[in-house]
């Protein structure tokens, strides 16, 4: 089920952002990122429409998903 993030508060998007970004194998680039810019730059792409989170109802676990 797709959920809209305006719909969320901002701490529970950011939580669901900051917890994305920190699972084991996420991985940036050679560049290194501080999770504050890691943050946001997954809020822009939100906002922007080009990912949106996906809440599974059976598991209770919710994910960001990208459109592409």
């Amino acid at each position: 089920m797709k959920i809209p993030a305006n719909e969320l508060s901002g701490d529970a998007v950011r939580a669901i952002i900051e917890e994305f970004i920190t699972r084991e194998g996420t991985e940036y680039g050679a560049q290194e990122y501080s999770l504050v810019d890691k943050t946001e730059h997954v809020k822009r792409q939100l906002e922007k429409g080009e990912i949106y989170i996906d809440y599974d109802v059976e598991s209770q676990t919710c994910q960001l998903v990208s459109r592409k």
